[in-house]
């Protein structure tokens, strides 16, 4: 019987495949990574910008919600100092309106540790004002720190007024030194009278410090760096608190007239919501 002899030829080796990528590979892929992350970069800023916003308006309506639970308590508004002081004088207390709101913001500890018969700038009450409350603070403001002299930041002031279209004497706005104001005196409305706004990263502002009010004189975003006016960190304008509690976006392009006109409680200027857009 034949036997047959399979003979197997053994085809020739190949040289092993090489792991990993080459240099031109990985260049490739981080120009891909490098694009991608300069179009996503816009996009992340816009939601970053629109989450802070949001924030923001919030905080108002947490601020707006105490200054009404106030109200039903004593019968006005806080008012918005006691006892501004002069240049110089250094007895006169100076507090502000965010003080007096503290205990409907969940902040008693703080507002207990507070001696409101001292200075606002009193050794005494220095531990309580170094606290930062975040309440106080927009998101977007661009403050390298939160303390102010050692104080907690403010990046929301009181309306005293305006000074757009006359002198603001007597002052016309919703937050006055030493005069509390009822709902019944706000004879423009609350819907269209403002009364806190943003003031963005103000060099003094600071939530025990009565300073944290002021009469809006520029356009929105426009004031010098030395004055306190309606300005913020966000594009296009600045959140505003309205005497109902609302809050409303202000456009930094809205018209003088009306800027004016919601700066005051009781002027009789004949605005409407409808007007503020």
């Amino acid at each position: 019987m034949a036997t047959w002899l399979t003979v197997s030829f053994a085809s020739p080796s190949k040289p092993p495949r090489r792991a990993g990528f080459s240099l031109v590979e990985l260049l490739v892929v981080f120009a891909i990574i490098t694009v991608l992350i300069g179009l996503m970069l816009p996009a992340i800023q816009r939601v970053r910008g629109t989450v802070d916003a949001l924030i923001c308006q919030h905080r108002l309506r947490q601020i707006g919600l105490a200054c009404h639970h106030y109200h039903l308590d004593m019968g006005t508004f806080p008012p918005g100092g006691i006892e501004w002081r002069p240049p110089g004088n250094t007895t006169r207390r100076q507090l502000s309106w965010c003080v007096f709101i503290l205990p409907y913001l969940e902040q008693d500890l703080v507002y207990r540790q507070l001696d409101l018969n001292l200075p606002f700038d009193h050794p005494v009450n220095a531990p309580a004002a170094a606290t930062v409350l975040s309440v106080f603070i927009c998101p977007s403001s661009r403050r390298m720190e939160k303390l102010v002299q050692g104080r907690g930041a403010c990046d929301y002031g009181g309306i005293y007024g305006e000074r757009i279209t006359s002198p603001n004497n007597p002052p016309k706005g919703m937050m006055l030194y030493d005069q509390p104001v009822r709902i019944a005196e706000v004879t423009d409305g609350l819907l269209t009278t403002l009364m806190i706004s943003e003031d963005s990263g103000w060099k003094d502002g600071q939530w025990i410090n009565g300073l944290n009010l002021f009469d809006q004189a520029y356009p929105i975003n426009r004031a010098p760096p030395f004055e306190n006016d309606i300005r913020s960190d966000h594009p296009g304008g600045a959140h505003g608190l309205f005497a109902d509690g609302s809050v409303r976006f202000l456009h930094q392009n809205m018209a003088l007239p009306v800027l004016a006109a919601i700066c005051t409680r009781a002027q009789g200027e004949p605005i409407s919501v409808d007007d503020l857009d």
